[in-house]
């Protein structure tokens, strides 16, 4: 299966934003890729089941507030994505980026703040992985 078929998904986020278009583009600068878009929402892909939905506002809906408070939408990193990359990619386009730090959990994380507010963070162990 290509990583771009369709299949059913056990679960997903949803993030409304200001910007479609700007939010998709940040991500893509990222690494997500886009898998499909409409008038209402862009679909994005880190990988194979972890998929994220960037969904326009409605108009005349106001959102006050700090978006996605409490809440922090995680990703694995490695490769040509890790959270090194990562980090300098959001940081030269502006983003609020926090790390990559040490984690007592064995990770090591890096914590970015998208155009809307929310945050992500990326991971990638710290010690190799025990089989």
């Amino acid at each position: 299966m290509h990583s771009d078929d369709p299949y059913a998904m056990a679960a997903y986020v949803k993030l409304l934003v200001a910007d479609a278009e700007r939010s998709a583009s940040f991500y893509e600068l990222l690494g997500f890729s886009r898998i499909h878009q409409d008038p209402v929402f862009v679909h994005l892909r880190w990988a194979r089941h972890a998929d994220l939905f960037l969904v326009a506002t409605p108009p005349g809906v106001s959102l006050s507030g700090q978006r996605g408070l409490g809440v922090i939408v995680c990703f694995s990193a490695a490769g040509d994505r890790g959270i090194e990359t990562i980090a300098a990619r959001a940081s030269a386009a502006g983003a609020a980026v926090d790390g990559p730090r040490e984690q007592p959990w064995h990770t090591r994380e890096v914590v970015v703040t998208d155009p809307d507010g929310y945050r992500l963070c990326f991971v990638e162990p710290s010690t190799p992985l025990q089989g």
